[in-house]
């Protein structure tokens, strides 16, 4: 039971992942189709993936959990959230390298919404290992 407690404080004080990117696009959208083809396959993949998951929307049936500074009115638009509050934008597609430049400029300007975990402070000790104190059983005397 202490182990139990010890581990639930453990990853309740871990910071939750609030950000996300919201690729804001609509059906026929010839900038969005290349967006698909270019960057979607590897996008989960990398850094800038696990920093802001991709969360997909239609431009005519936006979800009332997202608050936009402004309605998106390009597609694709790419609206970096966090908690569903609107950090910053990409508007339009112009190819690959110009998105993952504009990408990573948007990401490091919110570090603290796109930060990696820590993979020291979020991963378990080994088998064996003593990561946690003994908890000590006090008997009433």
């Amino acid at each position: 039971m202490v182990l139990v407690s010890a581990l639930c404080a453990l990853i309740t004080t871990q910071p939750l992942r609030a950000a996300e990117l919201v690729m804001v696009e609509q059906v026929g959208c010839p900038w969005c189709e290349a967006w698909d083809r270019e960057i979607a396959p590897a996008y989960p993949k990398t850094e800038e993936g696990k920093r802001a998951p991709l969360r997909r929307v239609d431009l005519h049936d936006l979800p009332e959990d997202l608050e936009f500074k402004s309605r998106p009115v390009f597609t694709p638009t790419f609206v970096l959230m966090e908690e569903g509050r609107e950090l910053q934008r990409i508007e339009g597609y112009a190819g690959d390298q110009f998105f993952w430049f504009l990408l990573g400029q948007m990401l490091e300007a919110h570090p603290e919404a796109t930060a990696l975990p820590d993979e020291d402070a979020t991963a378990l000790p080994e088998a064996g290992a003593t990561a946690l104190p003994e908890a000590k059983e006090e008997v009433p005397q």
